[in-house]
This record gives C-alpha cells, sequence and structure tokens, in this order.
C-alpha cells in the first residue's frame, strides 16, 4: 500500500483581483504553513486576461501561473486549471475565488468527503444554518427547488463556487462539452450518478472590488439558471 499523500490543486480565477490576489494567497500559505494536513495541497492562480496588476503579483510571489491573454470568463479559466489538474494526476480539484470570500479552513472536511467517496463536493453555507430571507437568496432557493425537482436531491447552497472535484469529476467535466462551473453543472453531474455532497463552510465578504453580480444581475442569472436546469437539461445528453 502507497505511503504518498493524496493531492489536492487550488483552482484560482482571477480577472483584476489586484487589490484582493495578496491576500488570498498569504491566507493559503499561512493555512499549509500551520495546519496538520494528510494530503499535499498546491495552488494555482489562473488569470483570466487581467488589465491590471494581477499578474505582475502573482510572478512576484512565485505562484504558479496559468497565464490567459485574453479574458475568457469563469468558464473559460477554471476550464484551463481544469485541465492542469487532469494532466498533472491530481486527485482533487477545488474551485476557490481569489477576492477572498472562501475560507481555507474548510478544505480539510470537504477533502475528507471526497476521500469518502464523493465525486463532487460543494462547501455549502446552508447545511446546518438556514438560508436568509432576501431577495438575492430568493434566487438561490429557485435553483435548490429546480435541482430537487428534476434530481430528487437537496442542494442548500447551489450557488456556492467553492467546490471540490475527485478525479473521476476531474476527468468528466474536462471530457464532456459545455462544462462549466455552474449551478447546472452540480445538476448535471447528479443526474449522470455522480455522488455530491454539501459540507457545511462559512464565507466572508470580498477583499476588495465589487462582484459583478449586482441585485439585478443576480436575479436575472439565478432565473437563467433556474430554467436552465427545468427546460434545457432534460434534453441535455
Amino acid at each position: 500500500m502507497s505511503d504518498e499523500k493524496e493531492r489536492v490543486l487550488l483552482i484560482i480565477p482571477a480577472y483584476n483581483e489586484e487589490e484582493s490576489i495578496a491576500s488570498t494567497i498569504n491566507s493559503i500559505r499561512h493555512f499549509i504553513q500551520n495546519t496538520p494536513l494528510d494530503f499535499r495541497l498546491d495552488y494555482i492562480v489562473v488569470n483570466d486576461g487581467s488589465r491590471d496588476r494581477t499578474v505582475d503579483i502573482v510572478k512576484e510571489m512565485n505562484v504558479d501561473l496559468i497565464n490567459l491573454r485574453t479574458n475568457l470568463g469563469l468558464t473559460g479559466g477554471f476550464g484551463a486549471g481544469m485541465k492542469y489538474a487532469q494532466r498533472h494526476y491530481y486527485d482533487f480539484a477545488i474551485q476557490f475565488d481569489a477576492d477572498g470570500q472562501h475560507l481555507p479552513e474548510y478544505i480539510p472536511a470537504m477533502v475528507n468527503a471526497g476521500k469518502e467517496g464523493y465525486n463532487l463536493v460543494v462547501g455549502s453555507r446552508f447545511v446546518d444554518k438556514k438560508r436568509p430571507k432576501s431577495l438575492r437568496m430568493l434566487g438561490n432557493t429557485m435553483i435548490s427547488t429546480a435541482i430537487k425537482i428534476t434530481t430528487g436531491q437537496t442542494i442548500n447552497d447551489p450557488t456556492s463556487g467553492m467546490r471540490l472535484f475527485d478525479k473521476r469529476a476531474i476527468a468528466f467535466y474536462v471530457g464532456a462539452p459545455n462544462m462549466a462551473p455552474e449551478p447546472e453543472t452540480v445538476s448535471y453531474l447528479i443526474k449522470k450518478k455522480f455522488k455530491v455532497k454539501e459540507v457545511q463552510v462559512s464565507m466572508q465578504d470580498r477583499v476588495a472590488g465589487e462582484s459583478y453580480l449586482n441585485l439585478r444581475r443576480s436575479i436575472e442569472y439565478m432565473t437563467r439558471v433556474a430554467i436552465s436546469i427545468l427546460v434545457l437539461q432534460p434534453f441535455r445528453k
């Protein structure tokens, strides 16, 4: 039996994150240096065509970097990271925000769930805690309901961007067409008989900058995703 530790890769897509990327990297480094881990934790930044100093900061900090010359969006950036994870034979890959919202202290619980045999593990804010009632959370509820109707499984926080993929899910993600780091993928993987679990996490506000998803865009996004899951996904092979 091999004594080699399982290998985990944090994929950090970044677009114009010069104000937050250094603190995000430092938080990961501090976590690795001060936490006993029974797995190897690596991290890579995928620069998605940033026009600010994001790339310069990452290089100055001597961090592994995939440098996309043009902006491909989150789908393209995360997809590049997943291809890297597959080519370098990682056991798990974790989608991790560059803006400081995701906290590395919850990584071990997600990895443990992966070791238990779950193919996709969602870092969820609402496993042990109730989802707050607000217009923004109404969309989250809509998507959760759509997933429940179409798959029979309850996902309490489908819009969480902190997700772990095991080796099988990485290979499927890279090989299947039209995959994206979105709630539709969570629903699609459930339909494809992948085992999905939520693990309770907490998230904090962005370190700097503004989210693209203001209230109006959030509602439009949530509505589009719910319709996609309910109407379009049944026709997806």
